[in-house]
């Protein structure tokens, strides 16, 4: 990969920083500060796959977020640069975005601590995810087909039906976010149920009660009939991690969490809530 990464920078014409190098889930992504010849501060990140699976939702995200969503009034790093070359079978896809000063809020999807995040960040925030969401695509961040497998498996509730499907950013934690606002890796951005962007910082936020309490004041849609089947969604995902050893610390809460759902779809189809 450091190879493949070097030469990746050379085809774009861009010097690699020492010492700022970040893996991304079982290797499978290299990232790292880079300039251009003209100075700019660029980031250089490398995605590696099979080369018959190179193609897809998950390939082709940057992209098409680019494309599609340009840079969010500023709080989606552009992409400017694309390189692909496969080598012995591996297809690799260098993407050359702009550098985002700031760090990211944490170091892990889950938040373990608490954070002091300014009313305009939440403000920001919301006001990006309400814009995301009215942009039109044919992604999809969630299959229904999905949610009517796990959710019954690992919240023990038949899957809700979504009153509404809109499009979202599709993996909204704390490693992905920074102060002023910035969202980063939209690899798997398309439509989701309602809430489910919400849900998914909420779930990640789980630990720390004073945060969890903000994202919910934040958005009102969480605990409602309208984003059971978000809420649901995502805490199955999670779930699921948790039952192939990953996200351990959260299986306490989302135990907890499965419950409250558990009572929210009863009440709902009583209609006592």
């Amino acid at each position: 990969m450091r190879e493949r990464h070097r030469r990746a920078a050379q085809a774009l014409s861009v010097t690699v920083e020492p010492g700022g190098e970040f893996w991304g889930w079982a290797g499978r992504t290299l990232g790292a500060p880079a300039r251009t010849a003209a100075g700019q501060p660029v980031w250089l990140r490398l995605v590696a796959d099979r080369e018959e699976k190179a193609s897809g939702k998950l390939w082709e995200g940057a992209w098409d977020a680019q494309r599609i969503l340009g840079d969010l009034d500023g709080r989606r790093p552009a992409l400017v640069g694309l390189h692909d070359a496969t080598e012995d079978g591996t297809a690799y896809r260098a993407e050359l975005s702009e550098r985002v000063g700031q760090p990211v809020l944490s170091g892990s999807p889950i938040l373990h601590e608490e954070l002091d995040l300014p009313g305009t960040w939440w403000t920001d925030l919301a006001t990006t995810l309400h814009k995301l969401a009215a942009a039109a695509t044919d992604r999809v961040a969630v299959r229904a087909q999905y949610m009517q497998r796990a959710i019954p498996e690992f919240v023990g509730i038949p899957a809700p039906d979504a009153p509404r499907w809109s499009t979202a950013h599709g993996d909204l934690h704390w490693a992905n976010l920074t102060n002023p606002l910035r969202v980063l890796d939209w690899e798997g951005w398309g439509t989701a149920p309602e809430g489910f962007d919400c849900a998914m910082l909420y779930a990640y936020s789980l630990l720390r009660p004073g945060t969890a309490a903000r994202v919910r004041e934040t958005f009102p849609v969480l605990g409602t009939p309208a984003a059971l089947a978000a809420e649901a969604t995502v805490c199955a995902m999670l779930l699921q991690t948790v039952s192939r050893g990953d996200n351990l610390v959260l299986e306490d809460p989302l135990r907890e969490w499965t419950e409250d759902l558990r009572r929210r779809a009863t009440a709902y189809v009583r209609g006592t809530d």
